[in-house]
Order: C-alpha cells, then sequence, then structure tokens
C-alpha cells in the first residue's frame, strides 16, 4: 500500500519505520522556530527546566508578531529572546525581517518534505511547498529544541480535488473562502489535506501560501500541494541546492477523496466573527467601512501587492476611510519600492508599515477600535482578534476596491465618488475585575466538579485567552483573563470557583497556538474541560500541560445542567452526573496522555 504526503514526510522523520494514520511517534524537527509573542515563554521553559539545545543550527527566533517592539511587553519579551540567542547561538531573524513562516521559505530552511514546527498557528502555510508545518505551544517548541524532535499522532488525509476550469477573475483567496464555505470548521478537523487539479498545478507558490495558510480555519492538521516545476525551482535556488520532490504514491489510501468544481466557485467574502461564514460579495456589497488591511500570511505576498496598486493606481483612498498595508516579507517590501508600487500607495493615502503580522497578532499596525467596520485580507476575523471592531475579511483586489469607494465593493463595481459615512458610536463596556481563585495541583484520576455548561461551538483562543494579554508569563496573572472576550462569560473569573468543570460542544481551542488558552485554567483552578472536539493544538497544549481534557460524543443521557456536580474518571471515562445518579462512558486518556499528566507536564 502506497503512502499519502504526510505519511512520507513523517516517515521520512520516524525512526519506527513505515506510518500509517493514528500512528504515534516520535518526528525529527528539520526546523524549530519560535516567534516574538511564544519565543519569551520557550526561553522561560528551557531556563526553568536546565534544558541544552539540540542543535542550534536548526533552531530559530522570527520576529514578526510586533516587529516595531512598540509594546513594551513585547519589547522586553523580544530583548530576553535576543540576549538568549546570543548565549546559545541561535539565528534570530529580527524585526527588519517578516513573517517567520514566508523567512523559512525564502531563506530555503524549509522545502519539499522538511519539517518545521514553530509557536504560528498557521505554520500549515509550509504545505504551499509539500513541506509538513506544525504550529505549537511553548512547551512543544521547548521540547523540539531541547531533543531535536516531539511526538505527534499521524492524521489522516483527505484528498481534495479542485476539477474543472478557474473562472476569470477569481482569487486564491476567493478559492479559499469557498473551501471554507463548504467545510466550516469541523469536517476536515484533524485531517491532512492534498489538493490537486489541473488549475492547482498551475498554482503560484504566492497562491498555495493563500490557501494553505487557512487550512487552521477549516481545523485541519495541514493543507499540502506538491510542488510544481516554478515551486521546485524557487525552493532550489533558495536552498541552493537539488531536492528531491516528494508526491504521493498513486496508490496512497485516503481516508476519504472529495471532488469539487473549481468552476462553480466565485469572489467571495467572511462575514464578521466566523471565518468561515462566507458569502458572495452582493450579499454584503456597500456594506460602510471605516478601514481596510492588507496584509498577513496569507495575502501580504508580492502578487497581492501589485494586485492592490493596479486598483490603487490613480485613485485616492475614500475620505474618513484608513487603508493599512504590511508586506509579508522585507523582499517583498523592497520589491515594492523597486517596482514603484510603494510611491502608488502612498499616493492613494494608505499607510505603508514594516513587514511583519500586523494587524492579526494586535501587532504594530491594523487594530481597529470598538464600532469599527473593517475589511482585511487576514485570515482571522474572530471577535477581538484585530481588535474591538468588525472584520470582513476578502482577497487584496477587493480590500483595495473597497478602501476606494468607501465601502464593500467588487473590483468591477468602484463608484466615481466615494460614500461618506458617519461611523456609529459604540459604548466600551467596563469589566468587573474577577476575584482570584485557588490553583490546585493534585492528579487523581477521579475528580468532582460543579459544571459550567457553555453550549457554543469553536470557542476560539481570542476568546478564551484575548491575544492582548500573549505577553503575560506570569500563570497567576492569566487567570484572572480567562474567557473575557466570550460573550456572556465576561465574568467568568470572578465567578468561577477552584475545583469546577467546563463542558463545551465542538471544535474547543480553536484558533492561535497560544499555551496561555490552557495556563489561564490550570491557574484559576478549572480542573478539566470536555468537549465534543478540541483544535489540535489546543488538545497537544493541554495534554502537555498535564489539563485534563476530554471528548465525547453526546451527554444527553446524564441530563448535566450548569452547577451540576458530576464526578469524571479520566482512567475508565466515566462520567457521572450527582443529581441523577446516571453514568456515561467516554473517550478516556490515551496511554501518552495518562503518562503526561502523571508526570505533571510534558518535562
Amino acid at each position: 500500500m502506497g503512502m499519502t504526503l504526510i505519511e512520507k514526510i513523517l516517515t521520512g522523520h520516524s525512526p519506527y519505520g513505515t506510518l500509517k494514520p493514528r500512528d504515534i511517534t516520535d518526528i525529527e524537527i528539520d526546523v524549530r522556530a519560535a516567534r516574538d509573542f511564544g519565543g519569551a515563554n520557550v526561553v522561560k521553559n528551557m531556563v526553568d527546566y536546565d534544558l541544552d539545545i539540540a542543535d542550534p543550527q536548526k533552531t530559530f527566533f522570527t520576529f514578526d508578531c510586533n516587529p516595531t517592539g512598540s509594546d513594551q511587553k513585547y519589547a522586553r519579551n523580544q530583548q530576553i529572546c535576543r540576549t538568549f540567542a546570543r548565549e546559545n547561538g541561535i539565528q534570530v531573524y529580527d524585526i527588519d525581517n517578516g513573517i517567520g513562516t514566508h523567512t523559512l521559505i525564502h531563506e530555503g530552511l524549509v522545502y519539499s518534505g522538511t519539517t518545521a514546527v514553530t509557536t504560528d498557528s498557521h505554520a500549515n502555510i509550509l504545505g504551499a511547498v509539500g513541506a509538513f508545518g506544525q504550529g505549537m505551544g511553548d512547551k512543544d517548541i521547548a521540547a523540539a529544541w531541547h531533543k531535536g524532535q516531539v511526538w505527534f499522532k499521524v492524521p489522516p488525509t483527505v484528498k481534495l480535488n479542485l476539477k474543472g476550469k478557474r473562472p476569470a477573475g477569481l482569487t486564491a483567496k476567493d478559492i479559499v473562502l469557498n473551501l471554507l464555505h463548504r467545510f466550516g470548521t469541523g469536517t476536515l478537523l484533524g485531517y491532512a489535506v492534498e489538493i490537486y487539479g489541473e488549475e492547482v498545478d498551475r498554482f503560484t507558490l504566492d497562491e498555495r501560501i493563500t490557501i494553505a495558510s487557512m487550512g487552521t480555519e477549516m481545523g485541519a492538521v495541514t493543507l499540502l500541494f506538491t510542488p510544481n516545476d516554478e515551486v521546485m525551482k524557487y525552493c532550489e535556488s533558495r536552498a541552493e541546492k537539488t531536492i528531491e520532490r516528494i508526491a504521493a504514491d498513486e496508490d496512497a489510501s485516503y481516508d476519504q477523496v472529495i471532488d469539487m468544481d473549481l468552476g462553480e466557485f466565485a469572489p467571495a467574502i467572511s462575514r464578521p466573527g466566523k471565518p468561515h461564514d462566507t458569502v458572495e460579495i452582493d450579499d454584503v456589497k456597500k456594506t460602510k467601512i471605516d478601514s481596510a488591511f492588507v496584509g498577513s500570511c496569507t495575502n501580504g505576498r508580492m502578487e497581492d501587492m501589485r494586485q492592490v496598486a493596479e486598483i490603487l493606481n490613480g485613485r485616492q483612498v475614500a475620505p474618513g476611510v484608513v487603508l493599512k498595508i504590511v508586506p509579508a516579507t522585507n523582499k517583498i517590501w523592497n520589491q515594492c519600492m523597486h517596482e514603484g508600487l510603494l510611491q502608488v500607495f502612498k499616493n492613494a493615502g494608505a499607510l505603508v508599515s514594516n513587514a511583519g503580522c500586523a494587524g492579526c497578532a494586535a501587532g504594530q499596525v491594523g487594530q481597529n477600535g470598538p464600532g469599527e467596520i473593517t475589511i482585511s485580507t487576514g485570515n482571522r476575523n474572530f471577535p477581538g482578534k484585530q481588535g474591538r471592531g468588525e472584520v470582513y475579511l476578502a482577497s487584496p483586489a477587493v480590500v483595495a476596491a473597497s478602501a476606494v469607494a468607501g465601502y464593500i465593493t467588487s473590483p468591477d463595481d468602484i463608484p466615481d465618488e466615494p460614500a461618506v459615512f458617519k461611523p456609529p458610536e459604540k459604548k466600551v463596556k467596563r469589566k468587573k475585575k474577577p476575584e482570584s481563585g485557588t490553583v490546585t495541583h493534585d492528579k487523581p484520576v477521579e475528580v468532582e466538579g460543579r459544571v459550567w455548561l457553555i453550549e457554543r461551538d469553536d470557542i476560539d483562543t481570542d476568546m478564551i485567552y484575548h491575544n492582548k494579554y500573549l505577553s503575560v508569563t506570569d500563570p497567576d496573572e492569566m487567570k484572572q483573563y480567562v474567557f473575557d472576550n466570550l460573550e456572556g462569560y465576561e465574568d467568568f473569573a470572578g465567578k468561577a470557583r477552584p475545583g469546577d468543570i467546563v463542558i463545551a460542544r465542538n471544535n474547543f481551542g480553536c484558533g492561535s497556538s497560544r499555551q496561555q488558552a490552557v495556563d489561564c485554567f490550570k491557574s484559576l483552578g478549572i480542573q478539566a474541560i470536555l468537549a465534543r472536539s478540541f483544535g489540535a493544538i489546543y488538545e497537544r497544549n493541554a495534554i502537555n500541560a498535564a489539563f485534563p481534557i476530554l471528548k465525547y460524543d453526546s451527554l444527553e443521557t446524564l441530563d448535566i445542567q450548569t452547577g451540576d456536580v458530576i464526578r469524571v474518571n479520566f482512567k475508565t471515562g466515566g462520567i457521572t452526573n450527582r443529581k441523577n445518579g446516571k453514568t456515561f462512558y467516554v473517550e478516556p486518556f490515551s496511554e501518552i496522555q495518562m503518562e503526561i499528566y502523571q508526570n505533571g507536564g510534558l518535562f
């Protein structure tokens, strides 16, 4: 039986021979990186556990979240990383470089068949060049730095065939938004996805990066492309060596094979709050905007910049609208200058910043305020992700056209005179100061606690622990921020008691790779979280932190309500409602989860 792309890549990095889906194995990591916001926590783990570095030549820092160091906590964390790097001979791609995942490709560090981990949850961008990239929490990254490998569960693979001809004007961002509309956040949860088709073979590297980057928003472990000749030539020029093209075997076994007609795809836009809530542009056309953003790891490439410049050339950004443009890397920024694009942007009235992640990471530029309506080329529009306003996601061409029009529109429907609206006013609610709780450190196999039943899907890491607190490294300080960005639960930290248990629904912890979204519950004294499914990175972070999480298919027979007291057995999976005595069994801890739990954590 042949192997899929992910099986080939992981088998080539495992000491245990041919791998199949759901095998758990140690994986050798070719590139081990940490960003500026997660890097300080990685350093903290290295220092606290007295860990050395397996191979400094494969270990990197990338400063892309806040390249300007405009926030004191970011600046502090960056300096912690720089100091550690100097002491240990680690390469730093500093604030003048750009987005880390793009840097790894440009520097020839990652290419077909390689493996890489970083604290960036969009590390699966590297699937654009046929590499395995995975975002992980700071404990995982520290382990990779120390051992050169991490444990990993081989995902099953879905083969996605995009058939038919690509409609004129359909951008890569439109394609991935159409995929999000089809698959949502749960259909591909936990899968590796290989994408094929005649048109796919012609996708440029920039287009592949755009599509691969949003695998995270679909819940997929990674979206993988087999490199075409153009991509191989680029990677070989950057790596300065001949590279073997890794491809799936013809007789590879797939969990699912899905055919979609690319000819049925249409330009799309995501409505605020959910990247997968996509509609055709006509459904939201003429929605007033206050600001527009072009950039992010999804759409900050050279092709994106050229599309924007073509629309802005000879035009002005609408009065009252702010357009912010952030190239993904310094190389792209310089190319924009060389081609005269920066002058086009400035003439149109746009703000151009230095390369980096910008708005998505609460970085140097791109945030919006309460009541602000933004149209963005980013990959996420969760509440609070890019600020306190509302964010629509669209292609660079649509964002540029909308910035000129003053409202959401398409490039073929830009008005002669821009619309001008008065911005709505919204009051910022003051949050109650949470009460302090007691942190528990016991590791019993069975626990009992009061239930918080939160009947919602897709509770992302920004709702759990907002990105504006990412620079916090003291767990005792983290507890006050739990759920303060989850509507209806802003006062959770003040009302929760040590020993409480949270029950949620599907895809809990989706989104970012931040470890704080786990550690904040531990510091608050929450004993366990039960959910139908967890975001892939969140699940790893919880297991590695010895924080109990369990998956269930249904708990209806237990008739659990908020405030009930339940007993949970991690070894058997038994859940008992003390109110009625009913018991139901769910998936218990795996052997490795129990081992890490009893050990008190990964270290």
